[in-house]
Parts: C-alpha cells; structure tokens; sequence
C-alpha cells in the first residue's frame, strides 16, 4: 500500500491500520520529519513525495502497489496510477493540494486498474449499525496500542480557529485535538 500525505491525520491512521491488518506500506511524505512520523507510525518504509513513482518501483521490483490511498491528489494523481500493480486501486480520499485531478482512462485499461472515491459519510450513514460495527472492529486496535493516533497540538475550544490555521500552513504532524474546556 502507497499512503500519500502520510504524516497527516488521514495519512498516520491509514498506515496504523494498513500496518495493523498486515499489509506492507511505503509512505509519501514531503520533508525528513514527515518521513519520520510516517516511520514512527509504523510504515515499513518512506519515500519523498518528488521522484515518488520511481522510489515506489524500486521499491516494488517494478511490479507497484495494490493499494494507493490519496489524500493529497493535484499533480501526483497520474505517477499514483502509474505506480500501481495490475489489477490495482487508487482511493481519493481528498485533495489537500488545492487541485482536483483527472483520469485519462486509457490508464485504467493499461493494467486493468481502479479510480475509487472515498466519501465516509456518503457510504455509512445510509448504513444504519455500520459505524457501530466499525468502531466494533477498531476497539480491540485501539486498546492494544496498534492504533495511536500521533498528537501534534491541543487547543481548547477558543483557539479552534488557531487549529484550522495549523493545518493550513501544513505545521501539523499527525493530528490537532481541539478541547471543549
């Protein structure tokens, strides 16, 4: 599995729970402290998000990746497909470079790959006991510690604006925990 963004709050929970169920997970990350979360976190390895594709390949023996998870999209989407296995599947899951891609889909029919979005809400909510069963499933993760959210900041309430602004100048290394008191 390929984790784009992968200090970031999407990013960190996806290689726990990648990691947790087994699966290998190389990381995309865009600075050395980046790098270092997304190993703390626990994948196996991690790339630089500039020249990702061809890091992915070495890594790989050429063959790539099953599973992409892209957070991040803009001008990474096309490497992503290009660095999936056959029979592969890249999940959009956002776009926090500002730009939304675009899917030449010859590049599907090239190795027989997959473009799937991820909407949570969009799936659970007309799902009624699925999020129960979900958090049913992740419990036992969390209690073990193979799930464990990094903290980079706490603000109380008052400062929620504050929180926002740190994601916004990408200064969050895992996730921001805003406090009701």
């Amino acid at each position: 599995m390929l984790v784009h963004g992968a200090a970031g709050g999407i990013g960190t929970a996806t290689i726990q729970l990648a990691a947790a169920l087994g699966a290998r997970v190389i990381a995309v990350a865009s600075t050395p402290d980046k790098q270092d979360l997304a190993r703390r976190a626990g994948a196996h390895e991690t790339v630089p998000a500039e020249g990702f594709k061809d890091a992915v390949a070495e890594l790989t023996g050429g063959k790539g990746v099953d599973v992409v998870v892209d957070p991040v999209g803009g001008d990474r989407f096309t490497d992503s497909l290009r660095s999936l296995a056959p029979l592969g599947r890249l999940l959009v899951v956002g776009f926090t470079a500002g730009e939304i891609p675009t899917v030449k889909v010859n590049r599907l029919l090239l190795n027989n790959i997959d473009v799937r979005g991820v909407g949570w809400g969009a799936y659970a909510l007309p799902r009624p006991g699925y999020a129960r069963a979900e958090w049913d499933r992740l419990w036992p993760m969390l209690e073990s510690g193979a799930l464990a959210p990094p903290i980079s900041a706490r603000r109380p309430l008052e400062e929620a604006g504050a929180a926002v602004a740190l994601l916004e100048d990408r200064e969050v290394l895992g996730r921001v925990v805003v406090t009701p008191r």
